[in-house]
């Protein structure tokens, strides 16, 4: 898969949560590596979304992950806390707010 693939993917899959509940700020960076390698963020502010194929450097987390394991955390087909554990995931910034990109996944 190409890196627009993956984005528009994970964009779809995204965007179907709700945040209109979500109370603060929430800014992560999801750098892609392997296939499809490249970089993308998503933010809730104001209780909007927005998921651009970006670098975002005023991040309160980011993500290093492969393209495959990513997609696989994304359709709940892979735990992000596992994936971490394993070595999969790496995470630089707030593991507080780290651990929310689970409230922009709903499992399939």
């Amino acid at each position: 898969m190409t890196f627009q693939e993956i984005f528009e993917e994970v964009k779809s899959v995204f965007m179907s949560g709700n945040v209109s509940n979500y109370d603060g700020h929430l800014a992560l960076q999801v750098n892609l590596t392997g296939e499809g390698e490249g970089a993308f963020y998503a933010e809730i502010k104001d209780k909007q979304l927005y998921v651009e194929p970006y670098e975002y450097y005023d991040r309160d987390v980011l993500f290093t992950v492969d393209s495959g394991d990513f997609l696989r955390i994304v359709h709940g087909k892979l735990n992000p806390v596992l994936a971490y554990t394993l070595g999969k995931l790496k995470i630089d910034g707030d593991l507080t707010k780290a651990l929310e990109i689970q409230n922009l996944i709903q499992s399939e």
